[in-house]
């Protein structure tokens, strides 16, 4: 590998014709993890479908659709190589074929700055953190000749270290056909990476004591999202991080149970802050319209029935689960659907007895599909008072549980296209429209 090859040579390269801005390394770690949201954002809003990304000294992307589609190449620090395992879709075993994720150490003068080259039809760009001390900045560029002369010394380094990794890149970026970047993703960018920052970053305001409920209210609103943006970030590392490790061949079975329960932990807070991120959002932007898709929930509900029984089981509670052979497709959205769907079995079985079971039926109900959770307590045993935490939680003292409000909840299972009815402690409810019923659309309902 040469030294115009070293990654601390790219970032300079992106550098170049930047004018300069003085940030600490916090503020430009926040704009990082901005911007890998708002790139993500939009090739999911594209329909996005392939894709390659080059990154160092982490996966950048955290998306799981777009994880699950594109093709990555991951430079990490070399202790990875030696001691830990490769990361999901790396083994080294795996014919370069079946590879979805390539792993290779970093160099020395590398650095360990996050850097992601990202290549897809609608769209390529080049990211970076880069400086030191007080001049900490975030690179992004989106120029064309910039990019193929980036992606033409990542493939010259790949073909130095491993001549199947640079074979695969080859044949990616062929697969991949013409690329055009799209002037208006690239316009939209860097205003929504400002609302994103907006969101996620909670801002010092005087207001005035003639202030309105309803302005109270948006700082509440903006709060929560940064409260729930800044949860989620750490926790999609630390995810990462122990999806590396699981890969390890030394850890004993016990180890590799608890690595196991960490992830599921993560991967459900996650969920968790994502849905209050989701329903702060959607407060503040009530008329907010989400296309709704064709969704196949009988391809959903096995992976489900597991993520449902590991919830229950921590709380000492069983499943049972009745559903028709054939389940209709329903109109929806069906990434937000299924972590709906998980944060409202852990809404109606925090407050169950242990022990107790909660029963999951499915079926057709005229034009729509009815999904009931039910359980607990009978109708005449009525559940404590909960009490409103802002506009969009609750809290449950008998409990400690805070939550969705069960306003919020509806309103959020609205924006997918159904109804949800509660009888809080006794039952839940759930309408989808069926995607076959006259006026529902791939696009719509």
């Amino acid at each position: 590998m040469s030294a115009n090859d070293s990654l601390q040579t790219l970032r300079q390269r992106l550098a170049a014709g930047v004018p300069a801005s003085g940030g600490d390394d916090a503020s430009a770690r926040r704009q990082w993890w901005a911007a890998l949201t708002v790139v993500q954002e939009l090739l999911l809003e594209q329909g996005c479908q392939q894709g390659l990304w080059l990154a160092a000294p982490l996966p950048a992307l955290h998306e799981p659709l777009l994880i699950s589609r594109f093709h990555g190449w991951v430079w990490t620090p070399p202790q990875w190589s030696s001691r830990a395992p490769e990361l999901p879709g790396s083994a080294a075993n795996h014919p370069a074929s079946e590879r979805s994720l390539w792993q290779l150490p970093l160099q020395a003068g590398d650095g360990t700055d996050p850097l992601l080259l990202l290549i897809t039809g609608p769209l390529q760009v080049a990211m970076a953190l880069h400086g030191s001390g007080a001049q900490r900045q975030l690179l992004v560029r989106f120029e064309q000749p910039l990019i193929a002369e980036l992606l033409q010394s990542l493939g010259n380094r790949l073909a130095s270290e491993q001549g199947d990794a640079a074979s695969d890149l080859k044949h990616q970026i062929q697969q991949l056909g013409s690329l055009e970047n799209s002037p208006q993703l690239a316009e939209q960018f860097w205003p929504r990476v400002a609302a994103q920052l907006a969101k996620a970053t909670p801002s010092l305001t005087l207001v005035s004591a003639a202030s309105n409920a309803t302005d109270d209210s948006d700082q509440q609103l903006g709060l929560l999202e940064a409260i729930a943006h800044e949860v989620r970030t750490p926790l999609a590392t630390i995810r990462t991080l122990i999806r590396s490790l699981q890969r390890r061949s030394d850890l004993s079975p016990p180890l590799q149970k608890r690595l196991g329960q960490i992830d599921h932990e993560c991967s459900e807070q996650i969920d968790r802050f994502g849905l209050i991120f989701q329903a702060a959002e959607l407060q503040r932007q009530p008329s907010q319209q989400r296309a709704l898709a064709r969704t196949d929930l009988g391809a959903l509900l096995p992976g489900l029935e597991q993520i449902w029984q590991r919830q229950l089981q921590r709380r000492d509670l069983s499943l049972e689960l009745e559903q028709p052979e054939q389940l209709p497709a329903v109109m929806s959205d069906p990434i937000l659907l299924e972590s709906m769907l998980i944060g409202l079995m852990d809404r109606f079985s925090r407050g169950l007895r242990r022990g107790e079971s909660v029963r999951v039926e499915l079926a057709s109900a005229g034009e729509q599909l009815k999904l009931r959770f039910s359980g607990g307590r009978d109708d005449d045993d009525s559940p404590g008072d909960t009490a409103s935490v802002g506009p969009v939680l609750s809290w449950d003292p008998a409990t400690g549980s805070l939550q969705l409000s069960q306003a919020a909840t509806q309103k959020l299972f609205s924006s997918l296209g159904g109804r949800l009815t509660e009888r809080p402690g006794s039952s839940l409810t759930l309408y989808l429209p069926l995607a076959n019923v006259e006026g529902c659309e791939e696009n719509g309902a």
